[in-house]
């Protein structure tokens, strides 16, 4: 048994459980390249009318899945465990990729759009969806239960990193598959009537270039999931089902024999409460971890993320695909912050801070957009709104999801938490574009400056929530958060 813990096999593993995050972060941004030209695409269909409703839908699709995956994520995090669950989300992200790229496979007539195409297609989007919602609960959790405590912070960090480079690798992605080919131009000609302003010029972007961006994710989902099957499965979970010596050879490879008995005495001390039901520890630590999942979404970040070409373009910039990438490099930069300081400022003072930063952001794009302001000073309010996201509820946000909840109720407790981001990650996706396109007076841009006022609002509530009542983890144990939530 090692006498002293092996930092690169930690590392190791916690590499592998964040390309779960990486693949989050591409699943859920694939669709801010393709979703014109899957827009057009079905504008050609012939039995049914494909509005702003339908492309809502579709563009969010995945995250009814997310729904689904997040809310089962406990009950098989806690009966299949960690490893199985990463693994089966790796095979769905994968069957997704496929099924998105071809949803006509063996049914349809392909390259015909249909009412029933639709359905098929967003059917495997919500497939990817599922696994969405299982890494996104499960891959924090992995992470947390391995890792030591004084660097825990860091390492579920790193989880939120993957998620944001998975986005900016498929900006890259997506703009190289363009390559010299041209997005559709699709104008609204009066109620559920468009036009397709270059269609003959775009012609490859509808009929081939979106199907490219769905499948270009099977390469890092297949990954995944063989890498996955390589790590071993968490040393509290292992206790958990009684599994003592698995549980010890894990803890003795990442913190030292002497250490790893100590680590496991504790884990054991509190696995005695594994019966417990959801509410042993009082409603207030279920509320705090549904609220701060509430919140993450609610603020409107992913209204930017799986967007933003558009939101570039309704700006007046000529090539909004490089000032999306462009704004991933900033999201990417924004997060290292958050991962340098998470352990030496604490969880609290970066969601506060964050909080501020977004709503400064959110403000400014509404005030630019009432009071017409060149295009530039929009851009950059929309790059200090993403930022401040990302070094605070971005990364800080699945910290505290993932180390919040006392041992024996994480699992479950968990998926309610991220059920519920899910669920307003939904609302807040679906609503955007007829948000964001509402006209008191045709022109007047009044979904613009509505849409970011209210986002605005909801980071200055999210401040105080965090101020108020989310206690510091910086530091404890994942044992110690039983006889925090006991004491409150």
């Amino acid at each position: 048994m090692q006498t002293k813990g092996s930092r690169s096999y930690l590392f190791g593993i916690v590499l592998v459980a964040v390309l779960g995050g990486l693949l989050f972060g591409y699943d859920t941004a694939v669709i801010s390249g393709a979703e014109k030209g899957l827009q057009a695409f079905f504008l050609g269909a012939q039995d049914f009318v494909y509005s702003d409703f339908w492309h809502g839908i579709s563009s969010s699709s995945a995250l009814i899945g997310c729904i689904i995956g997040s809310g089962l994520s406990g009950y098989m995090a806690s009966n299949f465990g960690r490893k199985k669950t990463l693994i089966i989300a790796g095979i769905l992200f994968f069957l997704s990729a496929l099924g998105s790229y071809n949803p006509e496979f063996l049914i349809f007539e392909h390259g015909k759009p249909t009412y029933s195409l639709l359905w098929a297609f967003n059917f495997y989007r919500v497939l990817g969806g599922v696994g969405v919602g299982l890494a996104s609960a499960v891959c924090p959790m992995y992470i947390a239960e391995v890792a030591p405590s004084n660097i825990r912070g860091t390492l579920v960090s790193w989880n939120q990193f993957a998620i944001i480079f998975g986005q900016l690798v498929v900006y890259f992605v997506n703009l190289v598959i363009l390559g010299d080919h041209i997005a559709p131009i699709v104008e609204q000609m009066g109620e559920n009537v468009y036009k397709i302003v270059n269609g003959s010029e775009a012609e490859w972007c509808i009929t081939v270039g979106w199907r490219y961006m769905f499948v270009s994710e099977a390469v890092p989902a297949g990954l995944f999931a063989l890498l996955v099957c390589l790590v071993p499965e968490t040393p509290r979970y292992l206790a958990l089902i009684g599994k003592d010596e698995k549980a010890l050879h894990v803890l003795s490879r990442i913190n030292g024999s002497d250490k790893a008995a100590e680590i496991l005495q504790d884990i054991k001390n509190t696995a005695v409460e594994k019966t417990e039901k959801l509410l042993s520890y009082g409603w207030v630590v279920i509320f705090v971890g549904i609220m701060l999942s509430v919140f993450q979404q609610g603020v409107g970040i992913n209204a930017v993320l799986y967007f933003a070409p558009r939101i570039f373009a309704s700006c007046g910039f000529d090539n909004p695909m490089w000032l999306t990438v462009f704004m991933g490099v900033v999201n990417i930069l924004f997060t290292l912050v958050a991962i340098f300081t998470v352990e030496k400022l604490g969880r609290k003072p970066l969601l506060i801070c964050g909080s501020i930063g977004m709503a400064i952001g959110a403000f400014s794009f509404a005030l630019v957009n009432f009071v017409n302001l060149p295009p530039m000073i929009a851009a950059v309010s929309i790059m200090v709104y993403s930022a401040s996201f990302m070094f605070s509820w971005g990364p800080i946000c699945w910290v505290l999801i993932a180390e919040i909840f006392p041992n024996t109720i994480r699992g479950a407790a968990v998926a309610i938490a991220v059920a519920f981001q899910w669920i307003a990650n939904f609302i807040v996706s679906s609503t955007f574009v007829p948000m964001y396109n509402m006209e008191l007076v045709k022109g007047d841009g009044f979904g613009h400056i509505f849409a970011y006022a209210l986002y605005g609002a909801i980071c200055v509530l999210a401040a105080v929530f965090v101020w108020r009542m989310v206690p510091e983890t910086k530091g404890k144990t994942l044992e110690d958060m039983s006889r925090l939530w006991r004491r409150i």
